[in-house]
Formats: C-alpha cells, structure tokens, sequence
C-alpha cells in the first residue's frame, strides 16, 4: 500500500545594478547606482499520477509541467550491511546522537510500492534503513519462497538513488542461526482471512518483524496498506508489547490498469494480468455502491464477486467487508470498514482492499 509534499520553492533575489532603463524594453542595466532588488514568483510543483482512470496524488515528486521525476540526491554515505551485529552497532551509534530513525522492511524485489515508502521515510526521519529479507518463516509448504523474485544488486541501486542511508541485507543464518526456536504470534487478528489460508504466515511476519526491531532500533517503521491484515497485525504486536515505535500505513500504489503492485504479479501471464484487473475494479464498484448509501456487507461483497466470477482462471479465496481495527467481520457498515479480497489467479496468489466510509447516516 499516496501523498504528494508540496514545497514552496524559495524566491530566488537576483541584485542589479541599474541606472539607464530602456523605456521601450525595461529592460534592466548595469550601472555603479544603487541596487535595484528583482524578485521572482514562488511557484508550486505538483506531481499526478493517473490511476483506474482517476487522477490522484503521487508522491514520485513529478513536476507537472515537464512530467519528469523530481531527482533525488543520492546519500552520500550509503552503505549495504550484512551482519546483524554491524547493524545493532550502528544503531546504537545513531540513536546515541538522537538520530530519528526510519525502517522501511521489504523482501526485495522493490518496485514503485516500496520506493513510496521510501520517500515517506524520507520525510519523515533523519535516517532511513531500508531492509531486503526472504523471510522463509512466513512461506508455508509449497508456497513460493523458492522461486519468489530477486534483485540483490537492483534493490541497492535503487535504495540508494531515492536517498536511503542503509540497506540492510542479512542472510538466512545471520536471521535464523541454528537452534533458533522462539517465535512471535499474534492471536486475534490474524485469525481468519490470510491467517485461515496461511497458518504460519503471520507468526512468521510477527516473529522477523521483532527481530529487525530489535536489531534497528526503529522510531518508525512503514508498511504498505495493500497487506493490509499484516499491518493490523503488526500493530497490535506493537500495542501488546509495548514497543516504542510509530507503525504507519502508507497507501496501495497501483499499476495504470488498477492492479495493486507486488512483487508476484512477475508471476501473471498476459491473459491473467487482465483478469486479474477484475480484483480492483470490483472494489471500486463496491466503494461507489456504498458512497450511494448501500451499506449491507453481503450486498457490497457480492458486486465484487460477480466480477470475480466472471474470470476463467480466477479462484476466489475470500471477499468480505470488516471492522479496519479488530477485523472481525461486519454486516453492515456504520462508520469506517474494510472490503478485502483474496484470490488465486492460476498458481499467484494476489490480495487487495479498499476503505469504506459512511459519508452521512439519516
């Protein structure tokens, strides 16, 4: 699972000397006379990306009027890191000179999703680590960790060019040393949708998590709100252990035809891609039906599934409406749900969701 800064450029002063002024041109002269200040006007950059035929904000820092990327300089001081204990030192380093850090946890494979997390942790601390773990504790048996995309070297490259100060990049023994046998897992929330799907996925999610902050020492951390159980569950890790550190959600980043990025969709044939379409384009439906004043849960869900049944090659997982806090399943939405879809689309398993609101109750 955005926002666009808007910075003010500052006025640029030039100072000219002038005495003789062509009536005609105006324009301005050197001349040993007194100073004549000429201030320029301030203007606003404003980038916009169009998504599912919407225009939304973007936080790529794209200039509206040339359309090109705002460049971002690059950190000087940049560095991959390897071992856990290289990192907990210069975490300790940082955090003795009350440096604000950020971590930006991925497992690689970074695509426009990642990087907007990236920017936002940019703007927010004064420093951004940024890691890159295959978890295998949150792959289950016969799932994808094997063939699960990966980057090493284009992954740092682009860390480093949206301006992160760390990568870090621990193997599988440096995370799970051998006899490694503790574990955390959050009960409740992770109980139905992905958790009943994938047993050990969020105890594998909640168990890496706690470890990279541990080893980062974190003031922040960003997650995509496209797995979005995932960063409810984390959350409530955090409450329950009274861990000092800001979780935020960050908006769901889509590709031009709506498809929410992620690292799997490498996996998509061209027919499948274009069915998989179908995922958000029967939220938005749903989302639509609902500004109207529809807030029955079964009736918004069933929008969706009749346009996910329409897919030859789609198997539905779940699609239901729930409360955005403790997820439990609502049948009617009151003030704020979550409409979350999980489907196989043949052997790649894609989620998504979109927020509900309830603008005004007679």
């Amino acid at each position: 699972m955005a926002t666009t800064r808007k910075g003010k450029k500052k006025s640029k002063k030039t100072t000219v000397n002038s005495k003789k002024t062509s009536r005609k041109t105006r324009n301005v002269k050197k001349s040993s006379g007194k100073t004549k200040k000429v201030t320029g006007k301030t203007g606003k950059a404003a980038g916009n990306t169009k998504v599912a035929g919407k225009t939304k904000k973007s936080t790529t820092g794209v200039s509206k009027k040339s359309g090109k990327k705002k460049p971002v300089k690059p950190s000087s001081h940049f560095k991959l890191i390897r071992k856990v204990a290289d990192m907990k030192k210069l975490a300790r380093e940082l955090r003795s000179r009350r440096r604000k850090i950020a971590l930006v946890p991925t497992m690689g494979f970074l695509h426009e999703g990642h990087l907007s997390l990236i920017r936002e942790a940019r703007r927010r601390a004064s420093v951004v680590v940024v890691s890159v773990f295959v978890n295998p504790k949150q792959f289950g048996v016969n799932e994808d960790l094997d063939r699960y995309p990966r980057d090493l070297a284009g992954d740092r490259r682009k860390i480093r060019s949206e301006g992160a100060d760390y990568m870090f990049a621990p193997d599988v023994a440096e995370m799970y040393p051998e006899n490694f046998q503790t574990f955390v897992e959050v009960t409740g929330v992770t109980r139905d949708f992905c958790g009943a799907s994938r047993p050990s996925h969020f105890r594998g999610v909640t168990t890496v998590v706690t470890k990279l902050f541990q080893i980062v020492q974190p003031d922040m951390a960003f997650f995509g709100e496209k797995d979005f159980q995932q960063l409810v569950t984390i959350r409530q890790m955090v409450r329950d252990l009274n861990q000092d550190i800001n979780v935020i959600g960050m908006p769901t980043i889509r590709e031009e035809d709506g498809l929410a990025m992620s690292s799997r969709n490498t996996y998509l044939s061209t027919s499948q891609r274009h069915q998989a379409t179908a995922i958000y384009r029967g939220l938005r439906k749903a989302k639509r039906l609902c500004d109207s004043g529809e807030y029955d849960a079964a009736e918004l869900s069933a929008v969706v599934l009749d346009l996910l049944r329409e897919q030859r090659d789609m198997e539905i997982e779940y699609v239901a409406v729930s409360d955005p806090n403790t997820l439990e399943r609502i049948h009617e939405v009151e003030k704020q749900a979550v409409l979350m879809v999980a489907v196989r689309v043949g052997d790649t398993r894609l989620i998504d969701n979109i927020r509900l609101t309830v603008r005004r109750r007679r």
